[in-house]
């Protein structure tokens, strides 16, 4: 692979039941570039999780996938609320996800945490009433 690709998409935090489509077209954008399978999981479950954070928590936002020669890159931005407390959003199992969200199955407080989990690198810059920018990097073998 020569140069850098990117994809971007938009996160429709109004449709909850198309959260996740933006990861499913990044696995089948990193399956016909011929990447390794576990690199595919990691970064499709990472943009997923990040996704559907989105949506439960933002009204949805924009995320951005570059394809480089030594990692991938997921970048996901949001206008929501922000995180006040990110070392605490950090934790498994804490969540701010409403009622209503959590009778769905979602909302388990494991959304951070496996993003950071999943991927080699990832920064998290948030500030409460403007919105949160995740950065996170899976490095690619060579």
């Amino acid at each position: 692979m020569s140069g850098a690709l990117s994809f971007h998409f938009d996160v429709d935090g109004e449709n909850f039941t198309m959260a996740g489509q933006a990861s499913v077209q990044v696995k089948k954008n990193l399956r016909r570039l011929g990447l390794p399978p576990e690199v595919i999981r990691r970064v499709s479950i990472a943009m997923y999780e990040g996704e559907i954070n989105m949506v439960i928590h933002a009204g949805g936002g924009h995320a951005e996938v570059v394809v480089a020669e030594d990692a991938i890159e997921i970048v996901l931005q949001d206008n929501g609320p922000g995180i006040a407390n990110i070392e605490q959003a950090m934790q498994a199992g804490f969540s701010t996800a409403p009622d209503a969200i959590r009778s769905l199955g979602f909302g388990a407080g494991m959304g951070l945490p496996n993003m950071k989990r999943y991927t080699d690198e990832m920064d998290i810059q948030s500030e409460v009433g403007r919105g949160t920018r995740i950065t996170m990097r899976v490095l690619l073998e060579n």
